[in-house]
């Protein structure tokens, strides 16, 4: 048991060390003093600053997450919030497609809305799971209770929803700008990226056929279905969409924590975010790593699959429309990718609120000490 304590401690430095107690004798006469060596997360070098700390509260997360299952409806609301935006997408596209707007001021608005609609709903949710995860109750909090206790910063939230969604437009089009006047090496570089992602999505497992017409038109009718502005369009909008989030949350991670837990305005969580971020921006970019690693290997099993159904039955899988026995295989991939994606954002939010505490007080957290009883 101890070796195991040790190596973990090591490792990961989810093991509290107890203090350590030294005596010494400053002189004839001189009480004996006690020197209390306090360590968080373990050890020197491995506090909420370093790789080792960073990695052990996204370990300390993925423990509070299992101990904790209501945190799970944090993925299932999200998942929802992401599956309206590619809907709202798709009905955006479909509505300009019959009015022809010329203006875009009206495109601009569009987009400002789905996009505050969205990062309000996730904030929203992002604030319920730190409330109920920071609860001081015995028993588990439910994810529902931190969600209602969240509407108490509604107006901070608001806000800081409104600042995120002007950011995202305003890297959207930096982002479209930059390409188109760049050199031609970057532009040809990003013209390769896309490329290369949106073909990845629209080949097997991802999609289930090859053969469009069979997917799009519409029986009796012709032309195509509605199927095609959701998936891919709305789909691969939505994916572009959360990178820009993604990076707009990395960059600010404890805003949220701030306001919340802090109950500080929104200028004051955003200067206290970056000022936390300074201090322990290894271990938190480690933190990212980690997580992110998971979910990018989890992804790249569609190139067994790809390959699998290549080998098994080639010639429909590549030429016509897959069996069904590869498509439900297909089905069971993409649905088992999406849910380990939502349930790593889940521990990603959780994993903020162990380095926030961390940060701020220098200690070990009381989920850690919790966890060194069980």
């Amino acid at each position: 048991m101890y070796l195991v304590s040790a190596i973990a401690e090591v490792w990961f430095g989810l093991c509290r060390k107890p203090p350590v107690i030294q005596t010494m004798q400053a002189g004839f006469g001189f009480p004996v003093q006690k020197i209390i060596e306090n360590r968080p997360y373990g050890g020197s070098g491995s506090g909420p600053g370093t790789i080792r700390g960073g990695i052990g509260a996204a370990f300390v997360a993925i423990k509070t997450l299992c101990r904790n299952r209501q945190l799970l409806w944090f993925a299932l609301l999200a998942g929802l919030v992401l599956a309206g935006n590619a809907v709202g997408h798709a009905a955006f596209w479909y509505l300009n497609r019959i009015l022809q707007p010329d203006s875009l001021v009206y495109y601009y608005t569009q987009d400002f809305v789905l996009a505050f609609a969205t990062l309000t709903g996730l904030i929203f949710l992002l604030a319920g799971l730190l409330l109920s995860v920071s609860s001081k109750k015995e028993n588990p909090t439910s994810f529902f209770a931190g969600l209602c206790e969240a509407k108490k910063y509604a107006k901070a939230l608001f806000l800081w929803s409104l600042v995120l969604a002007l950011a995202a437009l305003l890297l959207d089009r930096m982002y479209v700008y930059l390409t188109l006047w760049f050199p031609h090496k970057l532009a040809l570089l990003h013209t390769l990226g896309d490329g290369f992602f949106v073909s990845t999505i629209m080949q097997f497992p991802f999609n289930w056929t090859l053969d469009w017409d069979m997917l799009t038109e519409v029986p009796g009718y012709g032309g195509r279905s509605l199927l095609l502005l959701v998936y891919p369009f709305g789909v691969l909008e939505t994916l572009h969409f959360s990178l820009i989030i993604l990076v707009l949350f990395i960059l600010t991670p404890f805003v949220v924590p701030h306001i919340v837990l802090g109950q500080k305005s929104v200028r004051e969580a955003v200067a206290g975010s970056f000022a936390l971020i300074r201090k322990i921006w290894v271990g938190a970019a480690a933190c990212v790593l980690f997580l992110a690693a998971i979910v990018v290997g989890v992804f790249l099993v569609h190139l067994l699959v790809q390959a699998a159904s290549g080998i098994v039955d080639p010639y429909n899988t590549v030429i016509f429309h897959p069996p069904v026995t590869w498509i439900t295989l297909a089905l069971l991939y993409n649905i088992a990718l999406l849910i380990v994606a939502f349930v790593v954002a889940t521990v990603g939010g959780i994993a903020v609120l162990e380095l926030y505490r961390s940060a701020k007080t220098g200690q070990i957290p009381e989920s850690v000490e919790g966890i060194e009883k069980v």
